[in-house]
């Protein structure tokens, strides 16, 4: 678990070289969705806040720490379907959470060292943390951003420093869609996304639906709710709607852990234990 900051939470940060320190508010007194999946993810990047809130959503769905492992594993057999067969080098994920195992840039430069990689969330803990982390690698920065905001995140110093937004890009919105409230209409920040990068780019998504265990992921919908933390469950047709102007890759839309999965069907965990739908895209 992190170790309490200073008193009042607030840490100064850099920019970048050159740039003004600035004072970021930590906001460790309220749970926070990327700490909280780092919590079930079994990580240390957390604050009692957001363990407390996490337990509270395992209440209804005990086996919510399954479906965050099951959706970080789509996540790595997603971004090696990009490299080794889409011939994506450079990648822009985005609510990307706190840096842990498997990360898009470890999967990605396993089989390609030059392959770029963007990480970008509203979180500020994670770009202190994700900074100091990556300050060795020159292909991969952190920068705070907020998917509500997609021009803010495209036209970012970083952003357009490390990548070609004249070549095919990898965007990834794993896990982070269903923090958009539908009144902040996510389908529109997806075709804003769309239409800011050329063809052959591939987008990956997932989200968590009620479509598989009603009454359990409900309840953790409303356990989140309670904390603070905004989740809006949605079925496989709303989902799938996120992908329209894209291609969808085979199989299509599915449940994370059966997307491009090797492993013999009966050792992968029930659907309702996971409760995740997960695909990827490519816009044509």
């Amino acid at each position: 678990m992190i170790d309490n900051p200073e008193p009042e939470d607030r840490v100064v940060s850099g920019q970048g070289e050159g740039a003004p320190p600035e004072a970021l508010d930590l906001r460790t007194d309220q749970p926070h969705s990327a700490r909280m999946y780092d919590y079930l993810l079994g990580g240390k990047d957390h604050y009692t806040v957001d363990a407390e809130a996490a337990e509270k959503a395992l209440g209804p769905f005990p086996l919510l720490r399954t479906a965050a492992r099951e959706n970080r594993a789509f996540l790595g057999r997603a971004v090696r379907y990009l490299v080794r067969e889409a011939g994506i080098r450079q990648f822009l994920d985005l609510g990307s959470g706190l840096p842990t195992a498997e990360n898009v840039h470890q999967v990605a430069q396993a089989d390609d060292p030059t392959a770029r990689v963007v990480y970008v969330d509203n979180d500020p803990i994670v770009l202190v943390h994700g900074s100091a982390l990556l300050a060795r690698d020159e292909r991969t920065a952190v920068i705070q951003g907020d998917i509500r905001r997609p021009r803010e995140v495209l036209e970012h110093p970083r952003a357009a420093e490390l990548l070609d937004f004249s070549q095919p890009l990898g965007l990834l919105a794993v896990a982070v869609l269903h923090f958009v409230a539908d009144e902040e209409e996510p389908e529109g920040l997806v075709r804003v996304l769309r239409e800011a990068v050329v063809p052959g780019s591939h987008f990956i998504l997932s989200h968590a639906t009620a479509d598989l265990a009603p009454e359990a992921a409900m309840g953790v919908q409303h356990a989140y709710r309670r904390q603070g933390v905004p989740l809006t469950l949605r079925d496989r047709q709303r989902f799938t709607g996120f992908f329209d102007g894209l291609t969808l890759v085979e199989p299509g839309v599915q449940v994370v852990s059966d997307w491009r999965n090797e492993e013999p069907e009966e050792s992968r965990p029930d659907h309702a234990d996971v409760s995740w739908y997960g695909g990827i895209g490519r816009l044509d």
